[in-house]
């Protein structure tokens, strides 16, 4: 069910559809998110948008939005992909609603999905959205995302079920476990809407300081392999923020970010990271 929710006074949706263009696009991302099949022009800033099935992704979404988006498939896909947008600051953010998933391990075709834009389009700010009430089974989806950007914002939402099933979550020392803010939510209520906007906001502004927890238990045999590999990467790739997590990726056989290092767009990204670095 699909709840229309109010957008909070500071913020309105963008005018225009995603398809328009204005010609002023300043995202530093902005070739590899065409690339991806994704219209910036206009845009300041990209926010994707991750999470499990069934968390509220949608209704946080359309919170976000305030229902005007654009629903279409990713490039060579049967998979649905929602746009929408709003405004904040004199700021235009573009919303990615990425298609739910339980990990970024490549199992099904929704998770190349997430994490192909994960990885390579780069996005502004990720906001990966959990369900107060699986906590602990949500978590496994969080910790990926971080391997791959530290620019997370952790939407703790159904905060409401929670506390009706008598659950408490310590928002404060989750925030610190995992190196990111995090905003407790009960979206179709629009409890946390203007605090995960202004999370979205200072992210992208760079006024939030991130630490991302970046923790992977690994076989001896496989943590040297996962070094070699990602040394040979982070020199042929100069700049490449996630060295390690694309190397890993490679050892799996992952035919995706293959791909990405055959076809450069493995470099385009590490030029990217560098030039955002330097700025």
């Amino acid at each position: 069910m699909t709840v229309d929710l109010p957008i909070p006074s500071a913020v309105s949706p963008l005018a225009e559809t995603p398809a328009a263009s204005c010609g002023s696009c300043t995202l530093h991302n902005a070739a590899n998110l065409k690339r991806l099949g994704l219209h910036v022009d206009g845009c300041d800033a990209v926010v994707a948008l991750a999470g499990n099935p069934n968390t509220g992704k949608s209704t946080v979404f359309n919170a976000l939005t305030g229902l005007r988006q654009h629903v279409g498939n990713w490039p060579g896909t049967t998979v649905s992909r929602a746009e929408g947008g709003f405004s904040l600051g004199g700021s235009a953010y573009k919303v990615v609603d990425l298609p739910g998933t339980y990990s970024l391990l490549s199992n099904s075709r929704d998770e190349d999905v997430a994490r192909d834009f994960l990885l390579f389009g780069d996005p502004d700010v990720t906001v990966v959205v959990v369900d107060a009430t699986r906590l602990e089974r949500n978590l496994n989806l969080v910790l990926q995302v971080l391997q791959v950007t530290g620019r997370v914002v952790v939407a703790l939402n159904l905060m409401d079920e929670a506390r009706r099933h008598g659950i408490e979550v310590d928002v404060r020392h989750l925030s610190r476990e995992l190196g990111v803010p995090v905003v407790p939510m009960a979206a179709r209520r629009g409890e946390g809407v203007p605090e995960l906007l202004g999370r979205i906001a200072d992210m992208t502004s760079g006024e939030t300081r991130v630490r991302p927890r970046r923790q992977q238990a690994l076989a001896p045999v496989v943590a040297r392999a996962v070094d070699e590999l990602a040394g040979q990467l982070s020199a042929e790739f100069p700049g490449l923020a996630n060295a390690r997590w694309v190397a890993l990726r490679l050892l799996e056989g992952d035919a995706g970010t293959e791909r990405a290092v055959r076809d450069g767009s493995l470099g385009d990204l590490a030029r990217q990271q560098t030039a955002r670095i330097a700025s």
